[in-house]
């Protein structure tokens, strides 16, 4: 069985979930206190030496580690179903999607630019509230401009069928969410997150909804 290292909060973790549900695949789940320092443990290290989640292990080499390369990896080891269209031009577009959250948005919002945030600026928590939703609303305003000009045919990002792009965008969205932001003005990412909340296979892997996540 793979063995996910995550936290319950970590978007990137989050977006794994996901995949590995969608590709229906079974893995145990190991947390790392992010927030209280533990992913600079020797052992934690010894998995990651950059110190963050998630990383993947399948017990055939070392540990997988980056969730768009997880992802990647995932996609080519167990093909179906599918997570980037088939031609590729529409693959390089899901992709495109995907980075707007992964590589433009959610680098800002990570624990250790936080911590600098604070540290050097004496950024509080309202404040840092404030950036995280201002980078994530960036990103998926970004976002819905590609899905209405692109007007791809199907209910997803890219078709009938959720892919990468729903993956990430989604993971974005919860953390947006859960920070006050609202989807006003965004009627196609409103359209594919309210597909997304109705899959379980999204809808479990929500930060929200893990183990010792707090109630509502």
């Amino acid at each position: 069985m793979m063995r996910l290292y995550g936290n319950r909060r970590s978007l990137a973790a989050m977006r794994v979930r996901i995949a590995l549900a969608l590709k229906g695949l079974a893995y145990e789940e190991v947390g790392v206190d992010i927030f209280g320092g533990e992913q600079f443990s020797p052992e934690s290290l010894a998995v990651n030496p950059q110190a963050a989640v998630p990383a993947l292990e399948d017990g055939s080499g070392p540990p997988l580690f980056q969730s768009m390369a997880i992802l990647e990896w995932l996609e080519e080891t167990h093909p179906a179903p599918a997570l980037l269209p088939g031609d590729l031009r529409g693959r390089a577009r899901v992709r495109a999607l995907a980075l707007i959250a992964a590589a433009d948005s959610h680098p800002l919002l990570v624990p250790r630019v936080r911590a600098r945030l604070g540290a050097q600026f004496g950024a509080g928590e309202p404040q840092l509230v404030d950036w995280s939703r201002h980078f994530m609303q960036l990103g998926l305003l970004a976002a819905e401009a590609h899905l209405a000009r692109d007007a791809v045919p199907g209910a997803w990002c890219h078709g009938d069928a959720p892919g990468l792009a729903d993956i990430v965008l989604y993971s974005l969205r919860a953390g947006h969410e859960q920070r006050g932001g609202t989807l006003d003005g965004m009627p196609n990412l409103a359209r594919v997150f309210a597909l997304c909340e109705a899959d379980p296979r999204f809808a479990a892997a929500h930060p929200l909804r893990q183990p010792r996540a707090p109630k509502p």
